[in-house]
Parts: structure tokens; C-alpha cells; sequence
């Protein structure tokens, strides 16, 4: 087994160790997060695999912005307008989501550059992506500075959930696996999922049971 020191990952070259990093902790939450500019009213979407949830009641979801050009406009539509969108990314366009990560030029819509179609709620100013089957439309909560390395967590609360009603189950479990939604690890790494089982509530001394889906 290969063991690496600190120092060592420190001494890796820097694209190297960014897609080693980036993959080495496993598979994350991927989600195309929609804005729209509040003075232009352009929209805009952007890749991100650094999603987690924080919260279910009230229902708080955090990401990590990392610092960036002037051109990803994600941030800057967030902190003006106070909304925003996660699409989630199915097969069948996971080549086209993954084109939204180019850096088109500040005031370019990736909606149309991409081939994605708007889609608005009455009253929520910041888009869906139509062609995503779980769409959650976030309300800004908080901007955390993370002093470390620069980057910033945005917490949103849930204002909106669009999803199929056959995909959630009796106990709430929304069935992911069914929409095709895809994976990823690292950044260029796209992987489908297949549910292996749900367990039952760890116990004590008891072994977790299968719960039927």
C-alpha cells in the first residue's frame, strides 16, 4: 500500500495533486447549480461536486465555492439575488453538464451554450434546469469565509423541491438510483449508481436488516 506524508502530497505537481485530492476522499453529491443575474438577468449554471447536507429541519444544504475568476458568476449571482437552484445530473446529459464547467465568458448563459432549457417557479427568482428530474430551489442563508485556503460555504434553506412523487418512498427515502442521476469522483470522473440495499437502524448487538425499496 502506498503511503503518503504531508510533505510529500505538498511536493506533488499541482494539477496532479488537485485530481488526486479531488478523488482520493470518493464519490460526491453532483449538482448543477442555476442562477441568474440580478441586474442583467442573465442565467447562469456551473458544475459542483462539493455539496452536503447540514440540516433537515429547517432543511439547510451547504457547498463550497472555491476562488475563482470573474467569469463563474455563480457566487456573485447568490450573494445579490439570494437564490438559487441544484439540478441534479442524470445519463443522459452528463457530457453536456460537465461542458457547463468551461469558463465562458462573463454574461455567455450556459443554459444555451450547453443545450440545457430554463425552467422558472412564480415568485423564485433563479432558474431550474427543465431536463433534471430533482430540482431544489434555495433560499441564501449564509456565507461562511473559510480563512484557510480562501474558499467560501454557501448555505442555503430549501424553499422548492420538484420531484417525481413515484420516486419517494413511504418512509421518505427518495429513490435516486431510479432517476439515473450520476456521480462523481474527483472532477472528471462520472460514475452511474446502483443501490446495493437499505439497512435497518443500527443497534446494539442486532444486525442490520434489508429494507425493501
Amino acid at each position: 500500500m502506498k503511503h503518503l506524508t504531508l510533505a510529500q502530497i505538498a511536493e506533488l505537481p499541482s494539477r496532479y495533486r488537485t485530481t488526486f485530492m479531488n478523488s482520493i476522499s470518493g464519490f460526491k453529491s453532483l449538482q448543477m447549480v442555476a442562477t441568474k443575474s440580478k441586474n442583467t438577468g442573465v442565467t447562469n449554471i456551473a458544475l459542483f461536486n462539493s455539496i452536503f447536507h447540514i440540516g433537515a429541519n429547517p432543511p439547510y444544504i451547504g457547498m463550497v465555492l472555491r476562488p475563482d475568476g470573474p467569469e463563474h458568476e455563480t457566487l456573485k449571482n447568490i450573494s445579490e439575488s439570494g437564490f438559487y437552484t441544484l439540478n441534479n445530473v442524470k445519463e443522459e446529459f452528463y457530457k453536456a453538464a460537465h461542458q457547463t464547467s468551461a469558463r465562458y465568458k462573463a454574461g455567455e448563459s450556459e443554459f444555451a451554450a450547453c443545450g440545457f432549457n430554463e425552467e422558472f417557479l412564480e415568485g423564485f427568482d433563479a432558474p431550474f434546469v427543465k431536463e433534471s428530474s430533482v430540482k431544489l430551489g434555495l433560499k441564501l442563508k449564509e456565507i461562511i469565509p473559510v480563512t484557510l485556503n480562501g474558499t467560501r460555504i454557501v448555505i442555503g434553506e430549501v424553499q422548492h423541491v420538484l420531484v417525481d412523487e413515484n420516486l419517494i418512498l413511504a418512509d421518505g427515502y427518495v429513490n435516486l438510483a431510479a432517476t439515473n442521476t450520476v456521480t462523481v469522483a474527483g472532477l472528471d470522473a462520472y460514475h452511474s449508481t446502483q443501490l446495493l440495499a437499505r439497512l435497518s437502524y443500527a443497534q446494539p448487538e442486532k444486525h442490520p436488516e434489508e429494507i425493501n425499496v
